[in-house]
């Protein structure tokens, strides 16, 4: 790492009509530094990484690239300058090759023609780079690919820009631990290639994993610098204004729980093999794998949607059987999913009509929705209010909400239905650590009004934190059951299986 800045933003201010999203923020990222950009939702991350892109134009302060001025009027002159942006939302186009993404553009030629193999040849090298080649075909559409693969994707795709600059906002939101694990190891190569990261993220390990230094905004302003590495209970002061250990709400007692409300025995199908668990009321039963564990699998089988072949379950006292979600809507199971923009909700409809919404169609789980199960408005605005969403009016479109509001806005349509199981697939990807907490708190306020609550989550951490039960799963099966509070280590043993290689 040199001391001299590859980029550098300096006294940059920013408003939008009411708003000040920017103010006097200045801003640096050195050649093979990981600096740490963090706050919560709407403190201003967003629109000081677009208009370092060239998205935005500052009202007030410059941008500096290698010691000079520059003032990006479009983002392909910013690419062009060295600077590269995964975005938190992915910006692939589904009907096209993870070759053809990666090249859109760009694509390369010999004798006035297409040259794919170069391309592919190209791709597949980029996607080595960070253990992805083994489990994506450059040859493949990314509408064919799951959220993982597809964040995969979105980052060989900015490596193979060979930028000076690659911003990462939220890289891991879709990932497991051991991707995870392949993305921190990227990030220390580009380190070492002198490539400056500006490294966006609500994950205070990912923070004491990867960076160098941290700058906290709040409000458009800078809260708090780090010039060297301190305390995740620092940053999050600086962010929220109280210590971490304060997110997680307490673990249910013995005497909070109540008879099991769902059951599994011998549960079978072609992806899960002899599941057996009990859930009870007022319990958030976490289950904890890598990717293709089984655990989405498991949920959908309960949903459903990708129904037990053999087995018996049991919900509330009474055997059922699932060969549609529909079924399992009726009889009291609800399902928040992984992907909660891409199949929970209509995006370009409101608040109060996505709380009205359940679906109906599951080509791709929630690719439809036509059934309208609530139509007391009022009720459904109670109901909103219960769950604390943050919205200018229940009118506008839950697109414009955050991350968490929209979470909650999801836990609204099922509270509609009292179900009496709730699935949560990653309750807290792309949302910040305040509405996390509130997200954690929701999901034990159900539990005690007696709901049982399946949590799945690729953040270890939070299964830990929430969870009063872990199951850890491995290649279709339930291996392991571990306590609240277990550690990390215990259960990842248990979820790659290298527990039994040390036996």
């Amino acid at each position: 790492m040199t001391d001299a800045p590859v980029i550098e933003m300096k006294g940059i201010g920013k408003r939008f009509p009411g708003v000040v999203a920017l103010e006097d923020v200045s801003f640096a990222c050195r050649r093979g530094e990981v600096h740490a950009l963090v706050g919560e939702n709407g403190a201003g991350k967003s629109t000081l990484i677009k208009i370092l892109s060239g998205v935005y134009r500052p009202d007030d302060g410059e941008v500096w690239i290698d010691g000079r001025p520059v003032a990006f009027r479009h983002p392909v002159e910013a690419i062009a300058a060295g600077i590269s942006v995964i975005y938190q939302e992915f910006s692939l186009l589904p009907e096209r090759t993870v070759t053809q993404n990666i090249f859109l553009g760009r694509e390369i030629t010999r004798n006035w023609m297409l040259d794919s193999a170069a391309m592919c040849a190209q791709t597949r090298r980029v996607l080595d780079m960070f253990g992805a080649g083994r489990r994506i075909d450059p040859d493949a559409l990314v509408a064919d690919l799951d959220v993982a693969s597809q964040q995969m994707v979105e980052i060989a795709k900015a490596i193979s820009l060979d930028a000076k600059v690659l911003v990462m906002d939220e890289p891991t939101a879709a990932l497991n631990e051991a991707e995870c694990r392949e993305l921190f190891e990227t990030v220390d190569a580009l380190r070492a290639h002198g490539t400056a990261v500006i490294y966006i993220t609500h994950r205070m390990r990912e923070v004491t994993r990867l960076a160098d230094r941290v700058t906290v905004l709040k409000d458009g302003e800078i809260a708090a610098r780090f010039e060297t590495l301190p305390e995740p209970s620092a940053i999050v002061h600086a962010m929220v204004g109280r210590d971490i250990s304060d997110f997680y709400a307490p673990f249910a007692t013995a005497d909070e729980l109540g008879k099991p409300v769902l059951s599994v025995l011998g549960g079978s199908n072609d992806a899960l093999h002899d599941i057996a668990f009990e859930l009870r009321a007022g319990e958030i039963l976490g289950f904890a794998g890598i990717q293709g564990a089984g655990r989405v699998a498991l949920a959908m089988a309960i949903f459903g949607a990708r129904p037990f072949e053999s087995g018996t379950m049991t919900l509330a006292g009474d055997s059922v059987r699932f060969t549609h979600p529909r079924q399992a809507i009726r009889a009291g199971i609800g399902l928040l999913p992984g992907d909660r923009k891409g199949e929970g909700l209509v995006l370009m409809q409101s608040v109060r009509d996505n709380g009205m919404l359940t679906p109906r169609a599951f080509g791709n789980l929630f690719s439809s929705h036509r059934k309208t199960a609530f139509t007391d408005l009022a009720g459904m605005d109670r109901l909103l209010d219960q769950m604390e969403v943050k919205a200018a009016s229940y009118d506008q479109d839950i697109r414009f909400l955050s991350g968490g509001n929209q979470q909650k806005a999801i836990v609204a349509r099922w509270l509609a239905l009292k179900p009496k199981v709730l699935i949560f697939i990653e309750p807290t990807r792309g949302i910040d650590v305040n509405a996390k907490s509130g997200i954690y708190r929701l999901m034990r306020d159900l539990a005690k009004e007696g709901a049982g609550i399946i949590m799945i989550s690729s953040d270890l951490p939070e299964i830990i934190g929430a969870a009063d039960r872990i199951l850890a799963m491995r290649g279709g099966r339930i291996v392991a059951e571990h306590p609240s509070g277990a550690s990390e280590t215990a259960i990842m043993l248990d979820a790659t299986g290298e527990q039994e290689a040390a036996v």
